[in-house]
């Protein structure tokens, strides 16, 4: 029988590699839930505008971003793309918060339900995939849900411990199996999953400059 394979290794890794990364960059949950919704398919530069936006607004609230049009919400958030989609899931998500009685302390939806019940209710949300929903339970409430993105699939796949066309929740199982059940760990194993994606592992990677290379099935055949 295959020996399980050691999720942490990569983490400590990264983290000699790295450092901490103080993720996710927001001041409030809330921004934190605005940011998560905003980051699909856009880099995150252009997040930070739409929020700068949205902040000389004064509309960095739940309360506030259900009173705006949907076009006034559109051109705040222009600079994050596909503004006109996202500011529909934006003003989904804030009626949501409103729903659960927390528009006005959005970090209060933590102790509406346990965790698997929150992440039900967020999904339900019109715009809300699973990757979004692990993002707001862990980085805005606080809690144990493992985020898998497109680096994760490429990075994990490449290393050799995923086949990479797995479903999300298929690879999300993995790690919570194979690690310790941690807020902080979980936190920063995503963001250092994000800077070995952005910086090294791209879709044409430098395997010379990635501290996971001697470990790494994929780096090796490039050397050889």
């Amino acid at each position: 029988m295959p020996r399980a394979p050691d999720w942490l290794r990569p983490f400590r890794k990264l983290h000699a590699h790295y450092g901490p990364q103080h993720w996710w960059p927001g001041e409030t949950p809330f921004e934190v839930m605005v940011g998560a919704v905003l980051t699909q398919n856009t880099a995150w530069t252009n997040v930070e505008k739409a929020i700068a936006n949205l902040k000389r607004a004064r509309a960095l609230n739940a309360t506030a971003l259900l009173k705006l049009a949907p076009a006034e919400l559109a051109e705040l958030i222009r600079p994050a793309g596909y503004f006109n989609v996202k500011a529909k899931r934006l003003q989904h998500l804030c009626a949501f918060l409103a729903e659960q009685g927390v528009a006005r302390q959005p970090q209060r939806l933590r102790g509406k339900a346990p965790l698997p019940e929150l992440r039900r209710r967020l999904l339900a949300v019109h715009g809300v995939g699973e990757e979004t929903a692990d993002s707001i339970l862990l980085y805005a409430l606080n809690l144990p849900s493992f985020v898998v993105d497109a680096y994760t699939r490429r990075i994990f796949g490449r290393l050799g411990l995923i086949a990479g066309d797995e479903s999300y929740h298929q690879i999300q199982a993995a790690f919570v199996a194979g690690l310790p059940k941690e807020v902080a760990l979980y936190n920063e194993y995503h963001a250092l999953i994000v800077q070995l994606g952005k910086s090294t592992c791209r879709p044409r990677p430098r395997c010379g400059e990635c501290p996971l290379r001697r470990n790494c099935p994929a780096a090796q055949s490039t050397q050889s």
